[in-house]
C-alpha cells in the first residue's frame, strides 16, 4: 500500500527527559537526519530551545497546534507521553512515531538503537498504520455539561484518599444495567485493557476490536465481573453515593491516569468511542511479542 508522502515532522518530548546529555544527542541527531530528508521540522515547546536558529519560521508550538500541522509526529518519550499526546489530537489525521526514552513501552514503535533504521523504513514506504480507538468522556453536572476529555487508555472513577464504597448507576445506550458498590469503575478502550482495566481483573481485548470494557474495582459483590459492550454503545454513570456532603470531593475521574477532575453526588459521566482515532506507524507486527515480553507470559 502507498501512502501519503510525509513532508512535515513535528518532535514532541517530554521536558525532563532532555535534561539527560544522551537523550538531547539523540533529538539533535534525529533533527539532522530529517533535515537530510528534507522535511519541515516543527518543534514543540520542550524542543524549541534547542534550537532557536532554525524555529525563526515554525517557533516552538503547542502540541495541538502540531498535531493539526504535520504528517508525522515522532514523539520522544514513554507511553505516558503518547497518552498525553492523543489527547491533543484534531480531526487531523496525523501518523504517530513513538520511541521509546521511558520503562514500559506498550504502544512505542521503537527505541534509540533502532531509531534511524525504522525510520529509514517508514521513509522508503514500507509501514503500515494501526489504526487506535478513542474515548471521549463527558462530566455532566445538573444535565449542564462541566467538561469532555479525549482518552486512549481508559476514564476511571473512583474513591481517592477514603476506603469507603462509591454507589454506582451503569447504563448503556439509555438502558440500565445495574446499580453497584465498588472502590470505582474503569471504562477503557481495547488499548487500555493492558493498563488499569487489566490490574482490576479485566480482560486483554485485542486493539483490533472496537468495543468498550467496563471493568468495576474491587466491588462488594463477588459476581460483578467486567463486560465488553460494542464500541457503538454510550455507557452513563451515575454517582449515588450516600456519603455526606463533605465528603464528596474525595471521589474523582481520572482521564488516563493524568487528569483529575472532583465529583459530586448525582454527577452523570457520559463515556463513548470517539470519532477520532490514533494512527500509529508499525514497521513489523509486535503486539504479541510486546504482550509476552511485558507481561512475562511462558516464563516460569
Amino acid at each position: 500500500m502507498t501512502h501519503k508522502p510525509i513532508t512535515k515532522v513535528g518532535i514532541i518530548t517530554k521536558h525532563h527527559l532532555l535534561e539527560k546529555p544522551e537523550n538531547l544527542r539523540l533529538l539533535k541527531k534525529l533533527v539532522s537526519y530529517l533535515k537530510s530528508h528534507n522535511q519541515e521540522i516543527f518543534f514543540d515547546t520542550n524542543a524549541a530551545p534547542f534550537f532557536k536558529s532554525q524555529t525563526a519560521r515554525n517557533g516552538p508550538i503547542k502540541k495541538s497546534e502540531i498535531l493539526k500541522n504535520v504528517d508525522m509526529a515522532i514523539t520522544l518519550g514513554g507511553d505516558g507521553t503518547i497518552l498525553k499526546t492523543a489527547r491533543s489530537i484534531s480531526q487531523h489525521k496525523v501518523l504517530m512515531f513513538p520511541v521509546n526514552l521511558g520503562n514500559v513501552g506498550f504502544l512505542t514503535e521503537t527505541n534509540p538503537n533502532k531509531l534511524f533504521a525504522t525510520l529509514d523504513l517508514v521513509f522508503d514506504d514500507k509501514y503500515v498504520v494501526d489504526k487506535r480507538s478513542l474515548l471521549r468522556a463527558t462530566l455532566y453536572r445538573k444535565g449542564k455539561k462541566i467538561c469532555t476529555y479525549l482518552a486512549l487508555n481508559d476514564a476511571v472513577i473512583n474513591q481517592g484518599a477514603f476506603a469507603r464504597l462509591i454507589t454506582i448507576d451503569l447504563e448503556v445506550n439509555g438502558r440500565r444495567v445495574v446499580k453497584f458498590k465498588a472502590d470505582g469503575v474503569i471504562i477503557s478502550t481495547p488499548t487500555g485493557s493492558t493498563a488499569h482495566s487489566l490490574s482490576a481483573g479485566g480482560p486483554i481485548v485485542h486493539p483490533g476490536i472496537e468495543g468498550l470494557i467496563i471493568t468495576p474495582i474491587c466491588p462488594s459483590s463477588l459476581s460483578m465481573r467486567s463486560i465488553v459492550v460494542p464500541g457503538t454503545r454510550q455507557i452513563t454513570i451515575t454517582i449515588e453515593t450516600e456519603r455526606r456532603a463533605e465528603d464528596i470531593s474525595t471521589i474523582g475521574l481520572t482521564i488516563d491516569g493524568q487528569d483529575p477532575c472532583m465529583l459530586k453526588y448525582g454527577d452523570e459521566v457520559k463515556v463513548r468511542r470517539s470519532r477520532r482515532y490514533l494512527y500509529i506507524i508499525r514497521t513489523k507486527n509486535r503486539y504479541y511479542k510486546i504482550l509476552r515480553q511485558k507481561l512475562n507470559w511462558g516464563e516460569e
